[in-house]
């Protein structure tokens, strides 16, 4: 009888395989190569027409128009847009593969301070929707623990790696809080207007909640002043000393202005670098947001706003407010449907509601990039970084034209190939389509 369950689960595991694409990562850069005759958008506002880019072991060498040069490989790009890498700026991407299968899930912690839970070691290469956001221009992306009220620690990796080690770009640079909800509402979760209330106001148990986190902090702080103990390391207090030493900055989920707030008291009171994850109210306090400089990656702009007397689409407004009141923002795409993937039409939303159409990638490269702290070598394509950079015969922020023909990360030209691919592929030729 055992025998037969052997058998039987390695014929399943042979099928799984034989079903899985064989997309490889690819190897380092050998040799120079030059982008010719591309539209150039360097991802900081400057586009260079007819534009050349040189690289040389994963880094960009040089960026100019284009002129004749010699022993180098070259690729034509005359009549395509060259662009930076886009920037996933929070994600679970590699931390839940199939969302209704619990084994699969590896996002969440139990408790609700876990600011020792480091994200980048349950990332995970092979899940499957990677590939398709390559195929969509996201290069990189940041990965985010999720549960309990301190998450734990994210890190940023490149999308093109054998495991999480060769993924890893910057690691632990922020600690993530999901605030308590401050927003009181009527009729409980289930029931309308009239409906049972809970026993506990929820405003006020978030309030002790957060209240809690700041105890926690002030100890780790003490815990830090007093020097490391010689006996048994604490985790936790070990795991925010980055926060107090401007090494690490604190995310904050959060949405609406009330909540926001708390996040700028904690920039107050502890000296914290503070981002606003969320922050679909962040238009409201934009100036107080300018004045402590506290940036906003706004989650999900194809949704309905967060209050009921906001405008029906405030959210795709909210972008062109923020870049007017000089407030340092991202755009993100955290739809559960779609898996990231409309990240560049998100960004082109905001085009048609405000924004240029520079400012709107700057969004989804650049200014990710200064936010997650990784400014220096990604997010632009300027001389000294690393070669991330994507390819596309039509506009990447337009749904109808974009096409991405070719992708480097540091300079590996990457495969393209990804399951949508492969099944319209089958199918076209089912039905001999062309």
């Amino acid at each position: 009888m055992m025998k037969r369950y052997i058998w039987l689960l390695l014929a399943i595991s042979s099928l799984t395989a034989a079903a899985q694409p064989t997309i490889l990562p690819a190897p380092p850069q050998k040799e120079t190569f030059a982008l010719t005759h591309a539209t150039i958008h360097v991802g900081n506002g400057e586009v260079i027409e007819d534009g050349m880019v040189l690289v040389s072991k994963g880094k960009i060498v040089d960026v100019r128009k284009t002129a004749p040069i010699a022993d180098v490989a070259v690729i034509d790009c005359k009549g395509q847009h060259l662009y930076p890498g886009l920037i996933l700026a929070n994600s679970q991407l590699g931390l839940i593969d199939v969302n209704s299968v619990r084994a699969t899930t590896d996002a969440s912690e139990l408790g609700n301070l876990n600011p020792n839970i480091r994200s980048i070691v349950a990332y995970n290469t092979d899940v499957a929707v990677i590939n398709t956001l390559r195929t969509n221009g996201i290069l990189m992306a940041n990965i985010v623990p999720d549960g309990g009220i301190i998450s734990g620690s994210s890190s940023v990796v490149q999308l093109d790696a054998w495991h999480w080690e060769d993924a890893a770009y910057a690691t632990d640079h922020g600690l993530h809080l999901r605030m308590p909800s401050l927003l009181t509402r009527r009729g409980g979760r289930r029931g309308g207007f009239g409906a049972a209330q809970p026993a506990v106001d929820p405003v006020q148990q978030a309030l002790a909640q957060l209240e809690e986190v700041k105890v926690f902090f002030r100890e780790a702080k003490a815990w830090m002043a007093a020097g490391v103990p010689s006996g048994p390391t604490n985790l936790k207090y070990q795991a925010v000393q980055g926060l107090f030493t401007g090494k690490q900055q604190l995310f904050v989920h959060c949405e609406i202005v009330k909540e926001m707030l708390v996040a700028v008291d904690f920039a107050k009171e502890f000296g914290f670098k503070v981002v606003i994850v969320g922050g679909s109210d962040s238009w409201q306090i934009a100036p107080l947001l300018k004045e402590y400089n506290i940036p906003v990656i706004l989650s999900q702009m194809h949704s309905l706003p967060t209050m009921m007397d906001d405008a029906v689409d405030q959210p795709y407004k909210t972008p062109y407010l923020l870049q007017q009141a000089g407030v340092l923002f991202a755009i993100c795409d955290e739809d559960g449907q779609t898996r990231y993937r409309n990240l560049a039409f998100n960004a082109g939303t905001a085009v048609a509601y405000g924004l240029t159409k520079e400012q709107a990638l700057s969004a989804i490269t650049l200014n990710a990039a200064k936010i997650l702290g990784i400014a220096d070598k990604a997010g632009s394509i300027e001389k000294g970084k690393d070669a991330n950079l994507v390819v596309s015969s039509g506009d990447i922020l337009d749904i109808r034209t974009q096409n991405v023909t070719r992708a480097f990360i540091q300079g590996r030209d990457i495969n393209l190939t990804d399951k949508h691919k492969q099944l319209a592929e089958k199918y076209m030729q089912k039905y001999g389509i062309k």
